[in-house]
């Protein structure tokens, strides 16, 4: 299994090209702002076909290079519907405007070749299966992917913007739901084994056993308490 990733733009969003090995077929996760130099010399380092574009959900830090990608490659996007919008109308999905300066570095807009995912689906691509979960509070369409264990690696789950190391997405802008997140990280992280390896959408590798036992957001969850109080992260 082969998983390259690196944090992109303004927001350091993390971007993940994942191929069964090196020289194949791969799938690239959340090409974010300013992502696509560092997609094509992933590609070229480690030889990779791309097949597809999958988002975890639709915040231009996470989706801001979707167009370049999938044209300088002819692949299809794959969104959840509810944030398919924010990909030609990112202020609105924000509440407010992201800057000009910025804005002149975006190419806003789909690609030509958009799939829509759901809750509980499977996809097979470049060789590899994911599991789709979906997971709201951070947006109305947010999703988690999942690859299942083997005898070579442990289970991976890209968790986009739901949890973080030590914390979890923000909730205060349009289409978040405190609410809602708490019911996605019981539904969708506390079932995971605790070696389930997160990459999640900013910050630093980590495990949900790490997260169960020291995540002040995934312990009260656990407790059935409510929301702790601690940063939280992502645009």
């Amino acid at each position: 299994m082969l998983i390259a990733g690196f944090p992109a733009g303004a927001w350091g969003t993390n971007c993940y090209l994942v191929a069964p090995a090196a020289g194949e077929e791969c799938v690239i996760i959340d090409p974010g702002h300013q992502a696509t130099e560092g997609v094509e010399e992933a590609l070229k380092k480690h030889r990779l076909k791309p097949v597809a574009v999958i988002l975890t959900h639709g915040h231009i830090d996470h989706v801001a290079s979707v167009v370049p990608v999938c044209g300088a490659h002819d692949v299809p996007a794959w969104i959840h519907p509810a944030d398919r919008y924010m990909m030609s109308d990112p202020e609105k999905a924000l509440g407010r405007s992201i800057g000009m300066p910025l804005m002149g570095e975006l190419t806003v807009g789909e690609p030509d070749d958009v799939k829509e995912l759901a809750d509980g689906s499977g996809l097979r691509l470049a060789g590899l299966d994911l599991s789709v979960a979906h997971a709201p509070g951070h947006t109305k369409g947010s999703v988690t992917f999942r690859m299942p264990e083997t005898d070579e690696i442990p289970s991976v789950f890209f968790s986009g913007d739901l949890l973080f190391a030590g914390s979890i997405g923000r909730t205060d802008l349009p289409g978040g739901d405190m609410e809602e997140m708490l019911e996605s990280l019981a539904r969708v992280c506390l079932p995971l084994d605790d070696s389930t390896v997160v990459l999640s959408g900013h910050g630093s590798q980590t495990t949900i056993g790490r997260e169960r036992a020291t995540n002040p957001y995934l312990r009260d969850v656990a407790a059935g308490l409510g929301s702790a109080e601690a940063p939280r992260r992502g645009m």
